[in-house]
């Protein structure tokens, strides 16, 4: 069973020090049941909050639901979907463990408990033997089932640099209890060609094929097979191979990259390759590339392999802004699931630009353009369906978003700023033109609507029903890339 033994509780430092990446931050103190439907009326979505300052305190942990959620892996066993997730707390001690929560619905989220009572011995026991002290946190969970048995992959790192493990246990319940199996992949604090064992995911190929993908920065995302027997590397000691790295400017690395997610998608028979750039308090974003084998190659939307050193795209999600809020920060270190249906699912943490401390669950729907390459909703889900949206709908006044992006080299030092994508008036007029510019046309075709501007730039988003998170209330949303690969989001509040 899941622990729930809150008297142990163990000094952990906030999110900006307990998230995977090589550098500390400064912080403050019958229906089928795939089909997602809305919870009770007795829940109210409008208690979702940017800020938990009422419920951050550890004695308020059954109360957490979507707070203190940091580097989370979502998926659905039966007929809910568990979330797996960093040891974070907003200003205060929590203990180690790797948080639980589930849901029926993606929105409404119960906290379940801790997957382990202290921290794993065997992942401890290695750091210590090498001179280091384990944190007194896990990062970054993935979990995988295998037949009957549940797997979950954990990150240990230390005191020494990279001096680290990504160690396995299972379980026969989605809710534990957990033993302990082994360590998959360690890192020491030396000077050998090695990427950091953290940041976990495991994905099983159709043919039977098990691969873990892992690494922050030093020197990139690497994958290792896995025996699918065990769990553990299928060679021991293997550390597998690079498959991913990112560019410099004047010799200097162009920030971190690391929590990496594959999925494969059976219709295009394709692999696609999540990846997290820069400082995760601020700049955090994540870009995606796509390959014809699991263990690559990659390539990126310009055709570039993922582990050439330059900075690759798309640009799925990244700080924005829109008019009335403070923004959302930090934004990446994402999971990517699907409902059984097909319906595609991206989460990850957001940082409210208010205080960038706070922590909450983000989960958004996910669509595929028709060039194959997937693109998020620049929204919250709240339960809406996919149904199509009249094009009587579509003109009126939007805010749109493009997801621009300036390299700032470094780390949590040099990006001190989020960078926020900021949004800007869109007119979309009865005409067919946009901005009130006749040189500037649309045209729609449900659900996509292409937007064909003066300057050569051609967008192609996906428009549907969605919750205006910042204004409370039902609206419109857009989706999709422009001609040269950048993400274009846009809403439109009733």
């Amino acid at each position: 069973m899941i622990h729930f033994r809150s008297g142990a509780v163990l000094l952990l430092l906030m999110a900006g020090l307990v998230s995977c990446s090589k550098k500390d931050a400064t912080s403050p103190a019958t229906r089928d049941t795939s089909i997602l439907e809305p919870p009770p009326v007795s829940f109210d979505i409008n208690s979702i909050n940017d800020t938990y300052d009422d419920v951050a305190p550890f004695v308020y942990y059954p109360k957490w639901g979507p707070y203190n959620v940091h580097d989370p892996v979502i998926r659905k066993y039966g007929s809910y979907y568990y979330c797996y997730s960093t040891d974070v707390g907003f200003g205060i001690s929590v203990r180690p463990g790797i948080q639980v929560r589930k849901s029926k619905d993606l929105v409404e989220w119960t906290f379940v408990g801790w997957v382990f009572d202290k921290l794993p011995s065997q992942g401890a026991s290695f750091i210590q033997q090498k001179g280091g002290t384990p944190n007194n946190s896990l990062w970054a969970p993935s979990v995988v089932k295998v037949g009957n048995e549940y797997r979950l992959y954990y990150s240990l790192a230390s005191n020494l640099g990279r001096l680290s493990v990504i160690g396995l246990a299972t379980a026969s319940s989605p809710e534990g209890s957990w033993t302990e199996k082994g360590l998959v992949v360690t890192s020491l604090n030396d000077n050998s060609i090695q990427t950091n064992a953290i940041d976990p995911s495991v994905l099983v190929t159709p043919s039977g094929e098990h691969w873990m993908y892992y690494g922050s920065a030093w020197d990139g995302i690497y994958v290792v097979k896995l025996d699918p027997a065990t769990g553990l590397a299928l060679n021991s000691n293997d550390k597998g191979k690079r498959i991913a790295n990112r560019g410099f400017t004047s010799g200097k690395y162009n920030g971190n990259i690391e929590g990496a997610e594959v999925v494969y998608n059976a219709v295009q028979q394709k692999y696609f390759l999540f990846i997290a750039y820069d400082w995760l308090e601020t700049k955090y974003n994540t870009r995606v590339m796509r390959g014809d084998r699991p263990d690559g190659p990659f390539y990126d939307f310009k055709g570039a392999d993922a582990n050439t050193d330059t900075d690759h795209g798309p640009m799925i999600t990244a700080p924005y802004q829109f008019s009335g809020h403070s923004g959302w920060q930090g934004v990446s270190h994402c999971t990517v699931f699907d409902d059984g249906s097909g319906q595609y699912y991206m989460a990850h943490q957001g940082r409210p630009g208010i205080n960038k401390y706070f922590m909450d669950l983000h989960v958004r729907k996910l669509f595929w353009t028709t060039d194959g390459w997937p693109v998020v909703s620049p929204e919250r889900y709240a339960w809406e369906d996919n149904a199509s949206v009249p094009v009587d709908s579509i003109t009126g006044s939007w805010e749109q978003i493009i997801l621009g992006y300036r390299v700032v080299p470094g780390y949590g030092n040099e990006q001190v700023s989020p960078d926020f994508q900021v949004s800007v008036p869109l007119t979309i007029s009865a005409n067919g033109t946009l901005n009130n510019d006749a040189a500037s046309k649309w045209v729609y075709n449900a659900p996509w609507l292409e937007m064909r501007w003066s300057n050569g730039y051609t967008d192609k988003v996906l428009v549907q029903r969605g919750r205006d998170w910042e204004k409370r209330t039902s609206g419109l949303v857009f989706t999709g890339l422009n001609n040269d690969g950048v993400a274009i989001w846009g809403k439109k509040s009733k």
